[in-house]
């Protein structure tokens, strides 16, 4: 096995263990990395400045235009577990080289579209091979930093790639838009995979099959047909409403299937998802703090991009540009809470204060009106969610991916990015219907008979209307965050993160091993 290797076996530690040396270019490693997780992050706001003008090319309906992100999230947010659980067992180099080389094919597909049905069949493929790549980096970048000062830095700067990616991917998008094609939001993602796939051929050694791989097949049809009800019942809520059949019958379908799922998981001789791994405090506190900063940053991007664009009058690119100090400070925020603050202080009081920071930022955002100005109303806040963003975000893939056995390294990291995207299908679906309720009852309310005779709402009226529905959304997405903060204060233990051993042993720890951690509250 060669010096970069990285074992993959079942019940083996990871690489860079007390008794073995840091894994060497470990910092190339994690440029490779994070670049395939920025690739995959921001493929899912992308898209979205790109979606008029592919309306326009390919002559679909407004209707069928939610298609387009809706298979992406499909396969993505059902297929995740199953995609750890394969870079566990099948090797991470094979199944992360596996997820890019797919990914950037699909990309290719997507970018040549000649009809609406194959843009959506290229976005679907996107997110199956999506779900192959994103648990396997993280599991990557899990099992080569072991040193937990080096560690913290690496999830210092994943995080600020998870958090502000898809901010990222909104300046990108119009850029990419508004100088070349929408075809190019497709065809960027050729560049990052190449520019990955080359670094991982060349840096990761290979890694042989773990004995006796045994996959859950009962367990990756229930995870995964409960995940697409789930995702699925949301999303057509986000267009429809939640009375119709198809969005209450798939959601009772997902959870009836995600029941089986977890009762099945406590008997399967080989689970999918051992519940060691969810059971763990500190850990299942991370995956709910991921999934409720998932919920709540959809309000943040969706309805901020809106109202930048509809109300402000930017363009695509500029409202990119706006977007760019509250990744600045996500990313300042989240090498701080993992370097310095993590190890002092443990995640208990950095999650927690990350979401009241994130919910009083919001708050401020209440205030916007339709003669707002960027630098008084809309930055300082923005500066504010960022910070705390990178305060939840990075601290809490840090300690979801804390203390794992190496054989569920992949798996818990997929953990993580279901947490992510379920959270994201929730608040799509949620925070979409609040507002868009809030503007037609704000219009029924300051509607005048003059108006009517006229034909309707004035101008003046719907963009106050529109103002009040994004104002809704940012209270309920800072109701969100308020909720997380308690969660997070809840279920995260006090004090440092701790190993059996004390602070040199490795994060990955042998199959069966437990966590040690401080006492309970």
């Amino acid at each position: 096995m060669s010096a970069t290797s990285i074992p993959d076996g079942s019940g083996q530690a990871a690489s860079g263990t007390a008794e073995s040396p840091p894994v060497p270019r470990r910092w190339l490693i994690l440029g490779v990395v994070g670049l395939a997780q920025l690739m995959v992050v921001l493929d899912a706001t992308i898209v979205n400045i790109a979606l008029p003008s592919a309306q326009r090319s390919l002559h679909f309906s407004t209707v069928d235009r939610q298609w387009v992100v809706t298979a992406y999230a499909l396969t993505f947010g059902s297929l995740l577990l199953f995609g750890g659980r394969l870079a566990d067992l099948l090797g991470r180099k094979v199944t992360f080289l596996a997820g890019l080389i797919g990914f950037a094919a699909a990309s290719a597909v997507g970018g040549a579209a000649t009809s609406f049905g194959m843009l959506v069949a290229a976005r679907a493929c996107q997110g199956a091979f999506g779900a192959l790549l994103a648990p396997a980096a993280l599991s990557l970048l899990t099992t080569t930093f072991t040193d937990p000062k080096e560690r913290s830095r690496a999830f210092g700067v994943f995080g600020a790639i998870a958090g502000g990616g898809g901010a990222i991917g909104l300046l990108l998008g119009g850029l990419l838009t508004e100088y070349l094609s929408w075809r190019w939001c497709l065809y960027v993602n050729l560049v990052f995979a190449a520019i990955s796939g080359i670094g991982a051929a060349l840096l990761l050694g290979r890694q042989p099959p773990p004995e006796r791989a045994r996959l859950d097949v009962p367990g990756v049809l229930a995870v995964s047909g409960g995940m697409f009800c789930i995702v699925y019942g949301f999303s057509n809520a986000a267009t429809h409403n939640w009375h119709t059949p198809s969005t209450w019958g798939f959601l009772a379908a997902g959870v009836a299937l995600l029941a089986v799922f977890a009762w099945w998981q406590s008997r399967a001789p080989a689970p999918l998802l051992p519940l060691r791994v969810v059971l763990d405090r500190n850990r299942g506190g991370a995956y709910l703090s991921i999934l409720i900063a998932g919920s709540g940053i959809f309000g943040i991007f969706l309805f901020l991009t809106y109202y930048l664009q509809l109300t402000l009058h930017y363009s695509p690119v500029v409202t990119g540009v706006a977007f760019l100090p509250m990744i600045g400070c996500i990313m300042v925020s989240a090498n701080l809470a993992t370097i310095v603050l993590m190890p002092r202080l443990g995640p208990r009081p950095l999650v927690t204060s990350g979401m009241l920071l994130a919910a009083a930022g919001l708050v401020w955002l209440t205030r916007i009106g339709i003669h707002s100005s960027y630098a008084a109303d809309v930055l300082p806040p923005l500066l504010i969610i960022g910070t705390g963003l990178g305060q939840v975000i990075a601290p809490s893939i840090n300690t979801g991916t804390f203390g794992v056995a190496a054989s569920d390294a992949g798996v818990a990291s997929a953990s993580v990015n279901t947490g992510q995207q379920l959270g994201g299908s929730v608040g799509t679906a949620l925070l979409n219907t609040i507002a868009a309720s809030a503007v037609t009852s704000y219009i029924a309310a300051h509607i005048t008979p003059a108006m009517l005779t006229r034909g309707g709402p004035s101008p003046g009226l719907r963009a106050l209307a529109l103002v009040h529905g994004y104002t809704t959304g940012f209270w309920w997405s800072a109701a969100i965050f308020a909720c997380g903060a308690v969660v997070a204060g809840a279920l995260f233990r006090w004090g440092p993160l701790t190993r059996p051993g004390g602070p040199g042993q490795a994060d990955a720890l042998p199959e069966g091993s437990q966590q040690a951690v401080a006492p309970p509250a």
